[in-house]
């Protein structure tokens, strides 16, 4: 393990570049009965312990709901430059058509306010996947609906607050919420339609599109952006026709079905004749709305996506995918063609990913390639799991090897996209690392821990890692080594 001096570190990281965390209101904030919050689709799966792999529910999750400004105050202490967090629509509006929440609204402007006072930029994300169940009700995304809805949330919410939020970040990866939540069943609303889940995916681009017109309209402040998940794919051999024409449609699902609408204005070929055979109506103007141009794009970047041919040993995912989230990793009854491999000449998360900081390079590079105007980026998540606890002696997890995993994944970062890199050109404006917090994180429960911070499952106590102390030590390095006025 090769981790660098603090300050030898700090020194690499380039000026004015945001080292942030980043949550979902879901995941963190708890008190879903308190203060007015009308349930949202994964509130459904609360009462049933099969849904999470280790029967847990979110509930009261870390309870940041009730402990923001402790929270606050140790991301102050860790000196973190930004901090991006999701807001709960059914906090704010929890009924439909009806009005705005006052205590809700008044938790945000809290939050809000603690950040500026701690001087820590504020990256706001309207729409983390926890869709409001009386939504649900009506179709959810499969319905227009429910984007004309977003977007009346979004121009209350830049009414509302668009002088404190430095940052607006639409919706957080419309990809996992479609392929997870409506084409499967491991997520909320688990609608299992298979291909019937693009109508979802145009209304998830559409509502982005909307809402940024909204925050435009209501004149907020802050930069408009949104965020995807981005997974280079490369076939195991490109030797072999089939896994590089595997790898080929596997990387539209994966990368362009949700960016080439917002950054080109088109889908990818073929794609919006599927959706429309699907059931989706693409209106006249839509790709015009959904393209609205953005001032960043936000990437998340966790691993690359290797694809072979054949049916695989457990099916189209490695059973090492699998069974943290709880799923059968029993093969299907008719194989498919192509899978996706292991990676077994690399270190794997405790999710059963492989790690491969290069490969945020090659995203980056293949990004600036496809999108000639693309916007500045920011990396809106990145970050990892392992299995880990307290060490008895001093007290606190050492997750030396996060440590590890973030110097590699930054280093690669700036080295890509400097003169000579990969991604030479790209702009890329801060790095957020999921997660400020061990939270509850969806199906897989609270097994996945991916914080800079251990949470008491008990007493819901949190006390800072190793990597925080770290981080800690990178962020007051880099503000000693600032130029005096």
């Amino acid at each position: 393990m090769n981790i660098a001096d603090a300050a030898d570190f700090a020194a690499e990281i380039p000026p004015n570049f945001l080292v942030g965390t980043a949550t979902s209101a879901f995941q963190i904030e708890g008190a879903v009965e308190q203060d007015g919050r009308t349930p949202s689709t994964w509130d459904a799966w609360l009462g049933d312990p099969s849904k999470a792999v280790d029967g847990s529910d979110a509930r009261n999750a870390v309870d940041h709901y009730n402990r923001m400004p402790q929270d606050v105050a140790l991301m102050r202490e860790a000196g973190l430059d930004a901090y991006r967090f999701s807001v709960s629509w059914s906090r704010i509006f929890p009924e439909p058509g009806g009005a705005p929440n006052p205590a809700g609204v008044d938790f945000y402007r809290r939050l809000l306010q603690e950040l500026s006072d701690a001087g820590i930029t504020s990256v706001l994300t309207l729409f983390h996947w926890d869709t409001p169940a009386y939504l649900e009700t009506g179709d959810g995304w499969l319905s227009r609906n429910t984007a004309t809805a977003f977007a009346d949330y979004a121009a209350f919410m830049g009414q509302e607050f668009g002088g404190l939020v430095d940052y607006w970040c639409t919706i957080n990866e419309p990809a996992t919420v479609v392929g997870n939540g409506y084409a499967s069943e491991l997520h909320a609303p688990a609608r299992n339609v298979g291909l019937k889940a693009l109508p979802a995916a145009h209304h998830l681009l559409l509502a982005h599109g909307m809402a940024v017109q909204a925050l435009r309209d209501a004149g907020v402040r802050g930069k408009i952006g949104m965020s995807n998940v981005h997974s280079p794919v490369v076939p195991a051999s490109e030797k072999d026709p089939l896994a590089t024409a595997g790898a080929a449609i596997v990387d539209v699902a994966y990368n362009w079905l949700f960016a080439d609408p917002v950054l080109k204005g088109e889908y990818p070929w073929g794609v919006e004749k599927l959706t429309e055979l699907m059931g989706a109506t693409i209106h006249d103007g839509d790709l015009e709305i959904i393209s609205t141009p953005l001032d960043f794009y936000g990437l998340n970047y966790y691993m690359p996506t290797k694809i072979a041919s054949g049916p695989g040993p457990d099916g189209p995912v490695p059973a090492s995918m699998l069974i943290p989230n709880g799923q059968d990793p029993s093969p299907l009854p008719l194989p498919t063609p192509v899978h996706q491999a292991e990676w077994p000449d690399r270190d794997m998360t405790a999710y059963g990913w492989p790690i491969a900081p290069e490969y945020l390079g090659v995203m980056l590079s293949r990004m600036r390639d496809r999108y000639p105007n693309l916007p500045p980026l920011l990396i809106t998540e990145g970050g990892v799991s392992f299995e880990e606890s307290p060490d008895p002696d001093r007290g606190r997890v050492e997750d030396h090897n996060r440590i590890e995993y973030l110097q590699d994944h930054l280093r690669t970062l700036f080295a890509t996209t400097s003169a000579g890199g990969v991604a030479e050109g790209v702009s890329v404006g801060g790095y957020f690392i999921w997660s400020l917090v061990d939270n509850w994180e969806w199906a897989a429960g609270y097994r996945q821990k991916f914080g800079l911070m251990h949470v008491d499952r008990i007493s819901l106590e949190r006390t800072p890692k190793a990597s925080y102390s770290w981080v800690r030590d990178v962020q007051r390095a880099r503000q000693s080594q600032q130029p005096s006025a």
